[in-house]
């Protein structure tokens, strides 16, 4: 029983600490640029057409692979640009209502590999 409970711990911690590696610094509202949103760092921005407007349906181990964009916390929300509350409690950016996200196995500024990800669920989010 102990040792069940150590490897559901060291798991809940690697999958824990695994959004907060892959996930970039909460920032401003995303910047476009070559056609599509993007990080602070450069990174390419997603939709997911599972999410509805306002609500990010991408959480647990789908956040690790595909971290949300997140908000700093004197960011406003202005035009097209919102902010969703996440299950847990982080704040998203959304564009048009759809939560953004960046792709794990991106590596380098401009890399789109999640672009048509899971039979095409998946979109780079252009203006």
């Amino acid at each position: 029983m102990i040792k069940l409970l150590s490897t559901a711990a060291a798991v809940a911690l690697v999958v824990g600490t695994g959004l907060a590696f892959a996930a970039e610094p909460a920032s401003n509202a995303p910047m476009a640029k070559d056609g599509m949103y993007v990080t602070a760092k450069g990174m390419t921005l997603y939709t997911f057409d599972k999410d509805s407007a306002g609500k990010s349906v991408c959480n647990g181990p789908c956040a690790v692979n595909w971290p949300p964009a997140l908000v700093a916390d004197d960011a406003k929300a202005s035009g097209a640009w919102s902010i969703v509350t996440r299950d847990d409690g982080l704040k998203q950016w959304a564009y048009k209502g759809k939560p953004l996200y960046a792709f794990a196995k991106d590596k380098a500024p401009g890399d789109k590999t999640g672009d048509g990800f899971l039979n095409g669920a998946w979109h780079v989010a252009k203006p």
